[in-house]
């Protein structure tokens, strides 16, 4: 598969992340920030929908180079425990030309 991939996803923090003091939180964005770097990838949105979604507080999409990228940043995110204070949901793609 030649070309970007985007990953659509949608998350809401679990009682673990609560339980994290907010520099341990900045932290861990950190940390998210860093390995999305690490692999080539960038966000091309983050919105907050707490305001209008019961299930979802915040979505976005990711861009990165390769399928092979997205493996290796999902990897680094288990490593980091992320999956521990987040529960989500995503979608994979390509971009589209009709």
């Amino acid at each position: 598969m030649a070309g970007p991939v985007y990953k659509f996803w949608r998350m809401r923090p679990k009682g673990a992340w609560y339980q994290l003091s907010e520099e341990e939180q900045n932290a861990h964005m950190t940390k998210l920030e860093e390995a999305l770097e690490k692999v080539g990838g960038k966000e091309t949105i983050a919105c907050t929908t707490i305001w209008a979604d019961e299930q979802w507080l915040l979505y976005g999409v990711e861009q990165f180079p390769s399928i092979e990228a997205v493996q290796e940043h999902t990897q680094l995110l288990f490593d980091m425990g992320h999956f521990r204070l987040t529960e989500g949901e995503s979608t994979l793609g390509i971009e589209w030309q009709p």
